[in-house]
C-alpha cells in the first residue's frame, strides 16, 4: 500500500505533501481536545502494535501479498484524530528510518492511509456501530478503510500518467478486495480480544487498562520480533502493480535500516529480528512524546 518514489509525478506528490502537512496540523489540534495525558501510553502501544502487524505479509493471490494497514482498529482504539497523528507517525518512521514507502511521496502516503483511510475506516463505526451491529460496522469500517487507500493510490498512479491496461486496474482493485476482507476479519478479531481484557474499549475509544496494555504491547514485541518467519516474501499490491508495468523506485535517500535490516549482524533473523525491536520502541517513543506534547497543548 506504500507508494515508492519515483512512482508519482513531481505536481502530484509535491500537491499531497502540501495537502497533508496542514491536514495534519488541523488532526492535531483536534486530537489535543480529545486526549488527556492518562492515555497518552495507549497511542504508543497501538502505534507499536499496528507498525508491527503491518510488517506480516499475507498472501491475497498468486504472486502476491497483502499486510493489515490498521487505520480502522486505531480509529476504534483511539478516536479518529488521535488515530490518524499514530498513522502519520507509522509512515513516517517505515519512510525515513526503513525505507518502506517513498520519503518524496510520503504526503501522498499519509494522505492516502492516515487521513482518508482512517476517517473512512470510522464512518460506518460512527454511522452505526452501536449494538448488535458493532461487529458488522468495525468490518465494514476496515474493508472501506482498505479499499478508500488503494482507489487513491491507483487514482494517484493515474494522474501521474502511468498507463494501466484497464484488466490490469481490476486485477489491482480484486487483489485489493481480498487484502480488505483479510483486514476486515483480523481487525474485528483483535478488537472482540481486546475487549475481553477491558469492555470499555468497546465503549469509548481511547480508554485504557494494564491488562489490555500488557496483552497489546506482547502482541507486538512478538510479531515484530518473530513475525517474519511467518510473513509472504511476494510483493504487495502496488509493488507488484509496479512491476507490471515496469516501475521502478528511485530514491536519493538512504534509511539507515532499509528492508527493515540491520546491516552489521551477521545472523539473517538477528538482522530482522533486532530491526523489528528498533522499530517497536521507536513508534512507541514518538507516540509518546507526540501523545505528551498534545496533553500538554490540551492543557494550555
Amino acid at each position: 500500500m506504500h507508494i515508492p518514489d519515483n512512482f508519482l509525478s513531481t505536481p502530484v506528490w509535491a500537491a499531497f505533501d502540501a495537502i497533508s502537512v496542514p491536514a495534519v496540523a488541523m488532526l492535531a489540534r483536534r486530537a489535543s481536545r480529545d486526549l488527556d495525558e492518562s492515555r497518552v501510553p495507549l497511542l504508543g502501544v497501538m502505534g507499536a502494535f499496528v507498525f508491527a502487524a503491518q510488517m506480516i505479509n499475507f498472501p491475497v493471490g498468486i504472486g502476491t501479498s497483502g499486510h493489515l494497514v490498521g487505520g480502522a482498529l486505531l480509529a476504534c482504539t483511539l478516536g479518529p484524530a488521535p488515530a490518524a497523528l499514530v498513522m502519520t507517525a507509522i509512515i513516517a518512521t517505515q519512510a525515513f528510518v526503513f525505507q518502506d514507502g517513498g520519503v518524496l511521496a510520503l504526503g501522498a502516503n499519509v494522505f492516502n492511509m492516515a487521513i482518508a483511510g482512517v476517517l473512512a475506516g470510522y464512518l460506518p463505526i460512527q454511522l452505526w456501530g452501536r449494538g448488535d451491529r458493532r461487529k458488522l460496522a468495525v468490518f465494514a469500517g476496515a474493508f472501506l478503510s482498505v479499499m478508500v487507500s488503494a482507489t487513491l493510490a491507483l487514482s494517484e498512479l493515474l494522474i501521474s500518467g502511468i498507463a494501466m491496461p484497464r484488466p490490469v486496474i481490476w486485477m489491482s482493485f480484486a487483489l485489493f478486495a481480498v487484502s480488505a476482507l483479510i483486514e476486515g476479519a483480523i481487525t474485528v478479531a483483535v478488537l472482540a480480544a481486546i475487549a475481553r481484557l477491558n469492555p470499555s474499549f468497546v465503549r469509548k475509544p481511547g480508554s485504557s487498562s494494564g491488562r489490555a496494555l500488557a496483552a497489546l504491547g506482547s502482541a507486538a514485541l512478538v510479531l515484530g520480533v518473530a513475525g517474519f518467519m511467518i510473513a509472504s516474501t511476494a510483493p504487495d499490491g502496488i509493488e507488484r502493480l509496479g512491476a507490471q508495468l515496469g516501475l521502478t523506485s528511485k530514491t536519493h535517500f538512504h534509511a539507515p535500516l532499509a528492508d527493515y535490516t540491520v546491516g552489521f549482524l551477521e545472523s539473517s533473523w538477528m538482522r530482522r529480528a533486532t530491526a523489528g525491536l528498533a522499530g517497536l520502541l521507536l513508534i512507541y517513543g514518538v507516540c509518546l512524546v507526540a501523545g505528551r506534547w498534545i496533553g500538554r497543548q490540551r492543557s494550555a
